[in-house]
């Protein structure tokens, strides 16, 4: 019988004020039992719009459904036939905004919970079988992948799947990119990183750490040594900052800086020696996901204090309710119509504060928000020792800079074509290095559509 109820199985959790002292997993996961009953919410649309919602067009109602009659391994056959990183995805994609903001659910009730049911066909299957991966016959064609993230894993994967030998070339000791490095643990556990990696290893996938493109081999010296193509996937990791007085006090960070610490460098662990500030009170400046991500962070090493200082109302920050949700249980305080104008600091160039002004909101800019205005004479300090910038980054120079023929738009991002193929012929690009920061899901929709016009260029030429 199909569930009728305008409800989601609501998904276990930890409890916020154990949670808030640990990095194990928040969200605790469905059992199989909680998964029928969710799946079973499903109507199995005949037009599927909620496949229109995915980047990487899953097809969604297929393995809902197979999840409804507890057929747990047809519908994970089904799900990594489109999508490579399903463990990733059903616990870091913004599915509200996406495939599930399409479902006929969502009209008189909640739709159904598709990150939440691809989160359990994937972590099921890694609990309950062997992965048995069928390396290609090779079809004797080589391209080079420029960056280990979403885009590049993504790209890499589907070209192996075609027979091609692929090798990704990763700036920093491990692949994963922002899985790794920005996203903690206690969103998305390192170990399910890992094996999603080890199954593109398993297809033939050659990963060369320690390569910076640009820096050690450039992009014509991949051409060179017999790549026939090349993807870009490089990110945006060159952080932001605003330009006030006091950014360059200690106490100081750019959250890509710190999360890296905390994230890939292990800095939450007493066995890793990775330096971090011993912060009382932190302020996280912005109102994205990576602000939530750092300012939790800093919860777990011990703040007793955190602040998020965002510019505009609740009903503007970007950042997943989920994830707002979560912060303000955990005990974050949010500090709405904030801005900052100076970082205070003592005499030894240690942070003492951050000074900011109250702000109100004014008429939509250029992306339809409301333009934050200040208020005269409303300024006030908080008491701060660390203050932590997530507010944005940009694509690093490097490539661009050492590779003649990348055309590039004012924010430095490279520009494609809708093959996503860059002003230079075998050259490709996808995810933040060409939007800018974005969503996982997203970078790997690029990198998708990538891999396909990379076999189609491959096969014409």
């Amino acid at each position: 019988m199909p569930n009728m109820s305008n409800k989601k199985v609501p998904m276990p959790h930890q409890d916020a004020k154990v949670r808030a002292h640990n990095y194990d997993e928040v969200a605790l996961g469905y059992t199989p039992e909680m998964a029928v009953e969710e799946a079973k919410r499903c109507l199995n649309c005949k037009h599927k719009p909620c496949v229109s919602g995915c980047p990487v067009h899953v097809p969604i109602p297929g393995f809902i459904e197979q999840v409804a009659s507890g057929n747990f391994e047809k519908a994970y056959e089904i799900l990594t036939s489109a999508n490579a990183l399903p463990a990733v995805c059903g616990r870091v994609c913004p599915q509200e905004t996406q495939c599930e903001s399409k479902c006929v659910r969502g009209i008189k009730g909640e739709s159904v919970g598709i990150g939440r049911l691809e989160r359990f066909v994937a972590d099921w299957y890694m609990q309950n079988c062997e992965t048995h991966v069928r390396k290609p016959q090779s079809n004797g064609h080589k391209v080079a992948v420029v960056g280990g993230g979403p885009a590049g894993l993504t790209c890499a994967g589907d070209l192996a799947k075609l027979g091609y030998q692929v090798t990704i070339f990763e700036a920093f000791h491990t692949a994963g990119g922002v899985l790794m490095y920005g996203i903690p643990e206690f969103r998305l556990p390192k170990r399910i990183v890992s094996k999603e990696i080890d199954n593109l290893k398993a297809l033939g996938v050659d990963i060369e750490t320690n390569m910076v493109i640009g820096k050690i081999l450039s992009v014509d010296e991949l051409f060179d040594m017999g790549y026939e193509a090349v993807f870009i996937g490089s990110g945006a990791g060159l952080p932001r900052f605003m330009g006030i007085e006091g950014e360059g006090l200690v106490g100081v960070y750019s959250a890509n800086e710190y999360l890296t610490r905390v994230n890939l460098m292990k800095a939450y662990l007493d066995e890793y020696d990775t330096p971090i500030k011993d912060s009382r009170r932190v302020a996280v400046v912005g109102g994205g996901n990576v602000a939530m991500d750092a300012a939790r962070s800093a919860l777990r090493l011990g703040a007793e204090k955190v602040y998020i200082v965002y510019r505009r109302s609740m009903e503007e920050i970007p950042a997943r309710a989920e994830e707002v949700q979560h912060a303000q249980e955990e005990g974050v305080e949010f500090q709405l119509l904030r801005n900052p104008v100076r970082i205070l600091g003592d005499e030894n160039g240690n942070v003492t504060g951050i000074e900011c002004v109250e702000m109100e909101l004014g008429e939509p800019d250029a992306s339809g928000r409301r333009s934050p205005v200040e208020k005269t004479g409303s300024n006030f300090a908080l008491d701060v020792d660390t203050v932590i910038m997530a507010i944005g980054t940009s694509p690093n120079p490097l490539i661009r800079s050492t590779t003649k023929g990348l055309e590039t738009n004012r924010r430095g991002c490279l520009v494609v074509d809708e093959s996503m193929m860059t002003s230079r012929e075998g050259v490709y690009a996808g995810g933040d290095a060409v939007t800018g920061a974005a969503t996982v899901i997203l970078a790997m929709g690029a990198g998708k559509t990538a891999a396909e016009s990379i076999d189609a260029f491959l096969k014409n030429k």
